[in-house]
């Protein structure tokens, strides 16, 4: 399945988000991306859909395994362009802002070699 950025954004804000506790809210979604009530709403539904996100009976939201799986997948892309542009001399917000844009669009051809680059190096 080929999400769009848009969904990876949401994937990814609520893994971030569940690293810190355990009661995501669709609101606490929409605070983090600084997104409407009813588009959070909207992306939320499309994601059930998909299979990688569910609503407890008290409202929380949580990632599916399949979920959790590409939400690690597209933290820890964002986390290690953010680390890359930071050791080149970029600003932590700077670097934090553009991987958030690359992250989407890399190829895993260049990610996985963007990893191994940095694992020999020693980074």
């Amino acid at each position: 399945m080929a999400l769009q950025e848009s969904g990876e954004m949401y994937l990814e804000t609520i893994y971030v988000l569940s690293q810190e506790s355990n009661e995501v809210r669709a609101i606490d979604v929409g605070a983090q991306l600084g997104y409407s009530k009813p588009s959070v709403s909207r992306a939320l539904g499309l994601l059930k859909e998909e299979g990688l996100v569910r609503k407890s009976a008290e409202g929380f939201i949580c990632l599916t395994k399949a979920g959790e799986i590409l939400a690690e997948r597209i933290y820890e892309r964002h986390s290690l362009l953010t680390k890359l542009l930071i050791d080149i001399g970029v600003d932590e917000q700077t670097a934090s802002e553009d991987a958030c844009r690359v992250e989407h669009y890399i190829s895993e051809k260049t990610f996985e070699a963007l990893k191994a680059h940095i694992k020999n190096r020693g980074a």
